[in-house]
Protein backbone atom coordinates (compact mmCIF):
# COMPACT_ATOMS: atom_id res chain seq x y z
CA UNK A 1 0.00 0.00 0.00
CA UNK A 2 1.42 3.63 -0.87
CA UNK A 3 0.36 6.99 0.41
CA UNK A 4 -0.81 8.55 -2.51
CA UNK A 5 -2.15 12.45 -2.13
CA UNK A 6 -4.43 14.39 -5.57
CA UNK A 7 -3.92 17.91 -6.07
CA UNK A 8 -6.94 18.75 -7.51
CA UNK A 9 -10.78 17.49 -6.90
CA UNK A 10 -12.22 18.01 -10.10
CA UNK A 11 -13.81 15.01 -12.27
CA UNK A 12 -10.05 13.35 -12.70
CA UNK A 13 -8.82 13.92 -9.75
CA UNK A 14 -11.37 11.87 -8.21
CA UNK A 15 -11.68 9.35 -11.19
CA UNK A 16 -8.19 8.83 -10.56
CA UNK A 17 -8.76 8.69 -6.36
CA UNK A 18 -11.29 5.77 -6.84
CA UNK A 19 -8.37 3.94 -8.83
CA UNK A 20 -5.97 4.08 -6.31
CA UNK A 21 -7.90 2.97 -3.29
CA UNK A 22 -9.19 0.08 -5.81
CA UNK A 23 -5.67 -0.62 -6.16
CA UNK A 24 -5.48 -0.52 -2.15
CA UNK A 25 -4.01 3.21 -1.30
CA UNK A 26 -4.60 5.40 1.10
CA UNK A 27 -5.63 8.37 -1.28
CA UNK A 28 -6.07 11.95 0.24
CA UNK A 29 -7.52 14.18 -2.01
CA UNK A 30 -6.53 18.27 -2.15
CA UNK A 31 -9.02 20.65 -2.91
CA UNK A 32 -9.23 24.54 -2.24
CA UNK A 33 -12.96 24.24 -1.17
CA UNK A 34 -14.50 23.25 2.27
CA UNK A 35 -17.91 22.66 0.71
CA UNK A 36 -16.28 20.15 -1.83
CA UNK A 37 -14.54 18.67 0.63
CA UNK A 38 -16.60 18.01 3.33
CA UNK A 39 -19.15 16.56 0.41
CA UNK A 40 -15.89 13.94 -0.25
CA UNK A 41 -15.54 12.94 3.37
CA UNK A 42 -19.10 12.64 3.63
CA UNK A 43 -21.06 11.27 1.04
CA UNK A 44 -17.87 10.02 -0.63
CA UNK A 45 -19.05 11.34 -3.78
CA UNK A 46 -18.34 14.47 -5.76
CA UNK A 47 -21.95 15.02 -6.55
CA UNK A 48 -21.23 17.38 -9.16
CA UNK A 49 -17.80 16.63 -10.95
CA UNK A 50 -18.30 12.60 -11.25
CA UNK A 51 -21.98 11.57 -10.22
CA UNK A 52 -22.85 8.27 -9.66
CA UNK A 53 -18.84 7.02 -8.76
CA UNK A 54 -18.64 5.80 -4.74
CA UNK A 55 -15.59 6.70 -3.37
CA UNK A 56 -14.57 3.92 -0.98
CA UNK A 57 -13.30 4.43 2.40
CA UNK A 58 -9.55 5.22 2.00
CA UNK A 59 -10.21 8.45 -0.09
CA UNK A 60 -10.91 11.00 2.13
CA UNK A 61 -10.21 14.79 1.34
CA UNK A 62 -9.07 17.88 2.74
CA UNK A 63 -8.16 21.49 2.38
CA UNK A 64 -4.91 21.45 4.12
CA UNK A 65 -2.30 21.62 1.45
CA UNK A 66 0.73 21.36 3.65
CA UNK A 67 -0.90 18.09 5.02
CA UNK A 68 -1.48 17.21 1.55
CA UNK A 69 2.58 17.69 0.52
CA UNK A 70 3.68 15.80 3.20
CA UNK A 71 4.57 11.76 3.77
CA UNK A 72 3.02 10.75 0.32
CA UNK A 73 4.63 7.97 -1.52
CA UNK A 74 3.58 9.79 -4.36
CA UNK A 75 1.70 12.69 -5.30
CA UNK A 76 -1.00 12.98 -8.61
CA UNK A 77 -1.27 16.89 -9.71
CA UNK A 78 -4.42 16.72 -11.24
CA UNK A 79 -5.36 20.40 -11.33
CA UNK A 80 -6.92 22.19 -14.59
CA UNK A 81 -3.55 22.92 -16.44
CA UNK A 82 -4.10 26.95 -16.24
CA UNK A 83 -3.99 26.75 -12.47
CA UNK A 84 -0.78 24.38 -12.57
CA UNK A 85 1.62 26.51 -11.46
CA UNK A 86 0.01 28.77 -9.22
CA UNK A 87 -1.07 25.80 -7.08
CA UNK A 88 2.89 24.70 -7.43
CA UNK A 89 3.92 27.72 -5.90
CA UNK A 90 1.92 27.49 -3.17
CA UNK A 91 2.95 23.54 -2.63
CA UNK A 92 6.65 24.13 -3.20
CA UNK A 93 7.17 25.26 0.59
CA UNK A 94 5.38 21.95 1.98
CA UNK A 95 7.01 19.42 -0.81
CA UNK A 96 10.07 17.58 0.73
CA UNK A 97 13.51 16.34 -1.54
CA UNK A 98 13.01 13.91 -3.96
CA UNK A 99 8.95 14.13 -3.51
CA UNK A 100 7.66 12.27 -7.04
CA UNK A 101 4.67 14.01 -8.22
CA UNK A 102 3.01 12.78 -11.41
CA UNK A 103 1.08 15.14 -14.04
CA UNK A 104 -2.05 13.95 -15.20
CA UNK A 105 -3.17 17.21 -16.56
CA UNK A 106 -3.07 18.79 -20.28
CA UNK A 107 -2.36 21.79 -21.54
CA UNK A 108 0.64 24.71 -22.35
CA UNK A 109 1.29 27.05 -20.86
CA UNK A 110 0.25 30.62 -23.02
CA UNK A 111 3.12 33.37 -21.62
CA UNK A 112 6.02 30.70 -21.37
CA UNK A 113 5.16 28.03 -24.14
CA UNK A 114 5.92 26.05 -20.86
CA UNK A 115 4.55 22.06 -20.70
CA UNK A 116 3.45 21.13 -17.28
CA UNK A 117 5.91 19.31 -16.48
CA UNK A 118 8.09 21.97 -16.83
CA UNK A 119 6.77 24.65 -14.76
CA UNK A 120 6.28 21.91 -12.38
CA UNK A 121 10.00 21.38 -12.32
CA UNK A 122 10.81 25.72 -12.49
CA UNK A 123 8.12 25.59 -9.15
CA UNK A 124 9.68 22.41 -7.51
CA UNK A 125 12.92 22.27 -7.96
CA UNK A 126 13.22 19.51 -5.76
CA UNK A 127 10.34 17.29 -6.67
CA UNK A 128 11.24 14.16 -9.30
CA UNK A 129 8.57 15.11 -11.99
CA UNK A 130 6.42 12.37 -14.14
CA UNK A 131 3.49 12.56 -16.51
CA UNK A 132 0.43 10.51 -16.97
CA UNK A 133 -1.45 11.14 -20.58
CA UNK A 134 -3.66 9.01 -23.03
CA UNK A 135 -7.39 8.04 -23.80
CA UNK A 136 -9.47 8.60 -20.76
CA UNK A 137 -12.05 9.86 -19.53
CA UNK A 138 -12.93 10.55 -15.86
CA UNK A 139 -16.39 9.59 -16.42
CA UNK A 140 -15.29 5.96 -17.80
CA UNK A 141 -12.39 5.25 -15.70
CA UNK A 142 -14.69 6.10 -12.36
CA UNK A 143 -17.12 3.18 -13.94
CA UNK A 144 -14.12 1.30 -14.44
CA UNK A 145 -14.78 0.76 -18.08
CA UNK A 146 -11.36 -0.46 -19.91
CA UNK A 147 -8.85 1.75 -20.30
CA UNK A 148 -5.20 1.90 -21.46
CA UNK A 149 -2.58 4.97 -20.72
CA UNK A 150 0.92 5.88 -20.61
CA UNK A 151 3.09 6.75 -17.51
CA UNK A 152 6.22 8.97 -18.52
CA UNK A 153 9.31 9.77 -16.59
CA UNK A 154 13.20 10.48 -17.44
CA UNK A 155 14.01 7.12 -15.09
CA UNK A 156 12.57 4.11 -16.60
CA UNK A 157 12.65 2.64 -12.46
CA UNK A 158 10.04 5.35 -12.07
CA UNK A 159 8.04 4.74 -14.64
CA UNK A 160 7.50 1.20 -13.53
CA UNK A 161 7.50 2.14 -10.28
CA UNK A 162 4.30 4.08 -11.16
CA UNK A 163 3.06 1.42 -13.82
CA UNK A 164 2.66 -0.94 -10.71
CA UNK A 165 1.05 1.26 -8.65
CA UNK A 166 -1.49 2.51 -10.99
CA UNK A 167 -2.22 -0.74 -12.68
CA UNK A 168 -3.08 -3.35 -10.26
CA UNK A 169 -6.24 -4.18 -11.73
CA UNK A 170 -8.49 -5.15 -14.28
CA UNK A 171 -9.83 -2.09 -16.15
CA UNK A 172 -6.45 0.07 -16.06
CA UNK A 173 -3.72 -0.94 -17.91
CA UNK A 174 -0.68 1.27 -18.27
CA UNK A 175 2.23 1.53 -20.90
CA UNK A 176 5.81 3.25 -19.80
CA UNK A 177 7.22 5.62 -21.72
CA UNK A 178 10.85 8.25 -21.59
CA UNK A 179 9.42 10.62 -23.92
CA UNK A 180 7.23 12.94 -21.57
CA UNK A 181 7.76 15.94 -23.80
CA UNK A 182 6.08 13.82 -26.91
CA UNK A 183 3.19 12.93 -24.14
CA UNK A 184 2.69 16.37 -22.95
CA UNK A 185 2.77 17.95 -26.60
CA UNK A 186 0.04 15.07 -27.82
CA UNK A 187 -2.22 15.43 -24.87
CA UNK A 188 -2.22 19.48 -24.78
CA UNK A 189 -2.84 20.08 -28.76
CA UNK A 190 -5.13 17.58 -29.20
CA UNK A 191 -7.50 19.02 -27.41
CA UNK A 192 -7.07 22.28 -29.71
CA UNK A 193 -8.39 19.57 -32.74
CA UNK A 194 -11.12 18.57 -30.68
CA UNK A 195 -12.30 21.91 -30.21
CA UNK A 196 -12.60 21.94 -34.51
CA UNK A 197 -14.01 18.56 -34.60
CA UNK A 198 -16.77 20.22 -31.95
CA UNK A 199 -17.40 22.76 -34.38
CA UNK A 200 -17.67 20.52 -37.26
CA UNK A 201 -20.27 18.67 -35.72
CA UNK A 202 -22.00 21.74 -34.46
CA UNK A 203 -22.22 23.18 -38.20
CA UNK A 204 -23.79 19.56 -39.17
CA UNK A 205 -20.75 18.08 -40.91
CA UNK A 206 -20.59 14.52 -41.76
CA UNK A 207 -18.06 11.42 -40.37
CA UNK A 208 -15.99 12.24 -43.69
CA UNK A 209 -15.24 15.84 -42.12
CA UNK A 210 -14.76 14.38 -38.22
CA UNK A 211 -12.06 11.55 -40.16
CA UNK A 212 -10.53 14.50 -42.07
CA UNK A 213 -9.88 16.80 -38.92
CA UNK A 214 -8.33 13.66 -36.60
CA UNK A 215 -5.90 12.87 -39.59
CA UNK A 216 -4.73 15.72 -40.57
CA UNK A 217 -4.54 16.92 -36.92
CA UNK A 218 -2.13 14.34 -36.09
CA UNK A 219 -0.35 15.49 -38.83
CA UNK A 220 -0.30 18.67 -37.55
CA UNK A 221 0.62 17.77 -34.21
CA UNK A 222 3.46 15.22 -34.78
CA UNK A 223 5.24 18.10 -36.96
CA UNK A 224 5.33 20.50 -34.04
CA UNK A 225 5.87 17.75 -31.45
CA UNK A 226 9.36 16.33 -33.42
CA UNK A 227 10.26 19.77 -33.69
CA UNK A 228 10.44 20.57 -30.30
CA UNK A 229 12.14 17.22 -29.64
CA UNK A 230 8.99 14.42 -29.25
CA UNK A 231 9.29 11.40 -30.93
CA UNK A 232 7.49 10.00 -33.75
CA UNK A 233 5.72 6.39 -32.18
CA UNK A 234 4.21 8.85 -29.32
CA UNK A 235 2.38 10.69 -31.67
CA UNK A 236 1.15 7.55 -32.93
CA UNK A 237 0.46 5.87 -29.88
CA UNK A 238 -1.70 6.45 -27.06
CA UNK A 239 -0.76 9.47 -26.03
CA UNK A 240 -1.08 10.84 -29.29
CA UNK A 241 -3.59 9.12 -32.01
CA UNK A 242 -5.42 7.54 -29.25
CA UNK A 243 -5.81 10.66 -27.20
CA UNK A 244 -6.90 12.24 -30.11
CA UNK A 245 -9.48 9.98 -31.36
CA UNK A 246 -11.36 10.03 -28.08
CA UNK A 247 -11.50 13.42 -27.47
CA UNK A 248 -12.67 14.26 -30.96
CA UNK A 249 -15.38 11.68 -31.33
CA UNK A 250 -16.64 11.06 -27.33
CA UNK A 251 -19.74 13.40 -25.92
CA UNK A 252 -17.80 12.92 -22.50
CA UNK A 253 -15.13 15.40 -24.19
CA UNK A 254 -15.39 18.85 -22.86
CA UNK A 255 -13.05 20.58 -25.59
CA UNK A 256 -15.37 18.48 -28.61
CA UNK A 257 -18.65 19.76 -26.37
CA UNK A 258 -17.59 23.38 -26.11
CA UNK A 259 -16.39 23.05 -30.19
CA UNK A 260 -20.06 22.01 -30.67
CA UNK A 261 -21.38 24.64 -28.95
CA UNK A 262 -19.39 27.59 -30.97
CA UNK A 263 -20.30 25.47 -34.05
CA UNK A 264 -23.88 26.19 -33.53
CA UNK A 265 -23.25 30.73 -32.67
CA UNK A 266 -21.71 30.61 -29.27
CA UNK A 267 -18.81 32.81 -28.24
CA UNK A 268 -16.19 30.51 -26.35
CA UNK A 269 -16.87 31.90 -23.25
CA UNK A 270 -20.45 30.90 -23.51
CA UNK A 271 -19.53 27.71 -24.65
CA UNK A 272 -17.03 27.34 -21.41
CA UNK A 273 -19.82 28.53 -19.50
CA UNK A 274 -22.32 25.91 -20.57
CA UNK A 275 -20.00 23.18 -20.36
CA UNK A 276 -19.21 24.20 -16.60
CA UNK A 277 -15.36 22.97 -16.77
CA UNK A 278 -12.36 24.14 -17.80
CA UNK A 279 -12.16 23.78 -21.83
CA UNK A 280 -8.34 23.21 -21.57
CA UNK A 281 -8.02 23.62 -25.67
CA UNK A 282 -8.95 27.32 -25.26
CA UNK A 283 -6.02 28.02 -23.27
CA UNK A 284 -4.04 25.75 -25.15
CA UNK A 285 -5.10 27.24 -28.77
CA UNK A 286 -2.60 30.69 -28.48
CA UNK A 287 0.30 28.53 -27.11
CA UNK A 288 -0.20 26.23 -29.69
CA UNK A 289 -0.44 28.77 -32.62
CA UNK A 290 2.76 30.57 -31.02
CA UNK A 291 4.86 27.55 -31.19
CA UNK A 292 4.19 26.83 -34.15
CA UNK A 293 5.22 30.56 -35.57
CA UNK A 294 8.31 30.25 -33.69
CA UNK A 295 9.22 27.07 -34.88
CA UNK A 296 8.47 27.66 -38.29
CA UNK A 297 5.60 24.82 -38.48
CA UNK A 298 2.28 24.96 -40.36
CA UNK A 299 -0.84 23.84 -38.05
CA UNK A 300 -3.77 25.47 -40.47
CA UNK A 301 -6.58 23.84 -37.81
CA UNK A 302 -4.74 25.02 -35.07
CA UNK A 303 -4.77 28.42 -36.97
CA UNK A 304 -8.23 28.50 -38.02
CA UNK A 305 -9.64 27.27 -34.47
CA UNK A 306 -7.55 30.26 -32.90
CA UNK A 307 -9.36 32.81 -35.48
CA UNK A 308 -12.58 31.30 -34.83
CA UNK A 309 -11.97 31.64 -31.27
CA UNK A 310 -10.75 35.24 -30.93
CA UNK A 311 -10.91 36.90 -34.38
CA UNK A 312 -14.22 36.63 -35.07
CA UNK A 313 -13.98 34.31 -37.81
CA UNK A 314 -17.60 31.97 -37.75
CA UNK A 315 -17.05 28.13 -37.92
CA UNK A 316 -18.28 27.88 -41.31
CA UNK A 317 -15.93 30.27 -42.58
CA UNK A 318 -13.09 28.51 -41.03
CA UNK A 319 -14.19 25.63 -42.60
CA UNK A 320 -13.97 27.14 -46.10
CA UNK A 321 -10.43 28.56 -45.02
CA UNK A 322 -9.28 24.79 -44.40
CA UNK A 323 -11.21 23.12 -47.74
CA UNK A 324 -9.91 25.94 -49.95
CA UNK A 325 -6.16 26.15 -49.46
CA UNK A 326 -3.70 25.34 -51.60
CA UNK A 327 -3.33 22.00 -53.57
CA UNK A 328 -0.42 19.99 -51.49
CA UNK A 329 0.65 16.54 -51.18
CA UNK A 330 -0.26 14.66 -48.17
CA UNK A 331 2.97 13.74 -46.88
CA UNK A 332 6.33 15.47 -48.18
CA UNK A 333 8.63 12.07 -46.54
CA UNK A 334 7.68 10.62 -49.79
CA UNK A 335 8.48 10.53 -53.27
CA UNK A 336 7.84 9.49 -57.10
CA UNK A 337 10.23 7.20 -58.83
CA UNK A 338 9.58 9.48 -61.62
Amino acid sequence: MAHVSLIGSGSWGCALAHLLACNGHDVLIWSFDEHEAAMINEDHEHKDKLPGVTLQENVRATTDLEEACTGQDFMVMSTPSVFVRATAKKMAPFVPDGQLIVSVSKGIEESSLKTLSEQLKEEIPQAEIAALSGPSHAEEVGREIPTAVVIGAEKKETAEYLQKMFMNNEFFRVYTSPDVLGMELGGSLKNVIALAAGMADGLGCGDNTKAALITRGISEITRLGLKLGGKAETFAGLAGIGDLIVTCASNHSRNHNAGYLIGQGATYQEAMDQVKMVVEGVYSAKAARALAKREGVSMPIVDAVNRILFEGMSAQDGVHALMMRDRTQESMQLSWDQ
